[in-house]
């Protein structure tokens, strides 16, 4: 019997890792279609059928027949289709979308881009890179002042949604020369994070081929 979700993505794709993530903490098993991105899979019109943006990652449901993209949108359907994740309250969910939000806004673009800079994937003029730098340390900075004034977790008591996204893109930082330690309250709550129940390296959740459940 097949999975009940399928997720298609790449393995060093950091929203398709983040999804990975997310399932891998609610216990959910899932199939995984490994979508070559060197090679154009993602520009194909069957996959364009699951996601008009052509980008990884799309988690199909089917349960309901659903496709869905953008790694942000899927956590939070997953959050409500598990009852994980999602926020105790009203106002810790709000406050989980608000740092979601805000990070794909602040901090996923330099994190991203400068690692894919690193990675030769992506040619940037050194005005460029200064300027990402500069974005990068300023959202780490803005998540060590929010962990230091004695938060846990981005929203509420509990991690949310917000944790493992953000998680997502900070647990990556390094493979753009960032030294994360520079931030004290930011490691533990990732240590936090790394502590909790059926979690996995971030760049290991995904394989490099496609796989059953």
């Amino acid at each position: 019997m097949s999975a009940r979700y399928t997720l298609h993505g790449f393995f060093r794709s950091g929203p398709s890792c983040k999804v990975a993530l997310m399932l891998t903490l609610c216990g959910e098993a899932f199939d995984y279609v490994h979508v070559n991105l060197r090679e154009g899979d993602h520009k194909k019109p069957d996959y364009l059928a699951l996601n008009r943006f052509g980008q990884v990652p799309v988690l199909v449901d089917h349960a309901n027949g659903k496709a869905l993209c953008q790694s942000a949108a899927i956590l939070d359907y997953l959050a409500d289709k598990t009852g994980q994740f999602g926020g105790a309250t009203l106002d810790d969910r709000l406050q989980a979308r608000e740092w979601m939000f805000w990070g794909w806004d602040r901090f996923d673009a330099p994190v991203y881009r400068l690692r894919a800079f690193k990675a030769g994937f992506r040619p940037l003029e050194p005005a460029v890179v200064n300027l990402y730098e500069a974005e990068r340390k300023a959202a780490f900075e803005t998540l060590e002042a929010h962990f230091a004034s004695g938060h846990d977790w981005l929203a509420g008591q509990h991690p949310t949604i917000a944790d493992i996204d953000l998680y997502g893109v900070a647990a990556l930082a390094h493979e753009g020369d960032y030294d994360v330690s520079v931030h004290p309250h930011v490691v533990q709550w990732m240590k936090r994070f790394e502590a909790l129940p059926h979690c996995v390296s971030i760049e290991t959740v995904l394989p490099q081929e496609s796989r059953k459940a």
